[in-house]
């Protein structure tokens, strides 16, 4: 004997329960938050210095906004940091 009733299973039959997704917040990660703010204060900080400055270096004379020249120095300065790095060989 088998011990099949001729009965289909409930449980095969239930109704599937819906799994509660949870909200678009609650997925959000910390990283993703934190580059969110970070995006954030970029934009704030580009819109509050857009008045141009005048830089003088040896010969050259730029005229930009302060921005764009505090990214250039920024770039630089990553550049470096980059070229001067040591990495550790194993």
């Amino acid at each position: 004997m088998s011990g099949w009733t001729g009965r289909k299973s409930e449980a095969r039959h239930a109704a599937p329960e819906q799994a509660e997704k949870p909200s678009l917040l609650a997925r959000v990660s910390l990283n993703q938050w934190l580059a969110l703010a970070l995006a954030v204060l970029t934009l704030v900080f580009i819109f509050a210095n857009r008045t141009e400055v005048e830089i003088e270096f040896l010969l050259i004379t730029v005229r930009s906004p302060m921005w764009l020249i505090l990214l250039v120095v920024f770039a630089i300065g990553w550049l470096i940091g980059l070229l001067t790095t040591h990495r550790r060989t194993r």
